[in-house]
């Protein structure tokens, strides 16, 4: 991600960070102001990356999405109406709609790989359970489909109200609701069958 604000670091000397809301910026960026756009993007890009890492599960990919939002930002800039939505709503937009398209290209490498246990490790069972169920709620919703995974994210992660997700994903209240009412749903399926098989695995 340090790639993204190499433009602002290398066009102007280093002053300290500016001030102000994201509209103040984005007025500063239509001027072709390079360190409000690097303010900018340092305020976001962590959010910004963990919305991406949530939904994609890939780290490339979601460093990817991220570095185009913020350069769209960018080439954008001149277009910007600032009294028509924030800055952290469009963004959220670019990122979720992104992933969708990667999601939709053909992927092999979802599955986590688990590390064998130390077979000198006395309690090797509990590290192997706990470290399955660290992992099976991550698991379970990746295997969410796309639209419920993305509401789930925004929802829970990033604490957005269903106004804001709805905002975010350019639909529905009441479309959101039900999105994250089937999510959770599913989830508590997959959680469910995954503790069985655990149980199973460890009698075994």
């Amino acid at each position: 991600m340090n790639k993204m604000l190499s433009v602002a670091r290398d066009t102007m000397p280093l002053v300290p960070a500016m001030r102000g809301g994201d509209d103040a910026l984005l007025e500063r960026m239509r001027l072709d102001d390079v360190e409000a756009y690097r303010t900018l993007v340092e305020r976001h890009i962590d959010r910004a990356y963990a919305v991406a890492m949530r939904v994609l599960k890939n780290p490339a990919d979601a460093e990817d999405v991220t570095q185009e939002a913020f350069v769209k930002a960018w080439v954008n800039r001149h277009r910007w109406d600032a009294g028509r939505a924030k800055f952290s709503t469009w963004l959220y937009r670019v990122i979720v709609n992104r992933c969708i398209d990667f999601q939709r290209l053909p992927k092999t490498e979802w599955l986590d790989e688990v590390d064998e246990p130390k077979a000198d490790i006395i309690d090797a069972v509990t590290s192997i359970h706990r470290r399955r169920v660290y992992g099976q709620l991550e698991d379970a919703l990746h295997r969410l489909p796309d639209q419920q995974r993305v509401a789930i994210v925004l929802s829970y992660y990033e604490d957005m109200s269903n106004l804001e997700v709805a905002e975010v994903m350019g639909t529905t209240l009441s479309a959101v609701e039900s999105l994250l009412k089937r999510g959770r749903q599913r989830l508590r399926e997959i959680l469910r069958t995954a503790e069985k098989e655990i149980r199973i695995g460890l009698a075994e």
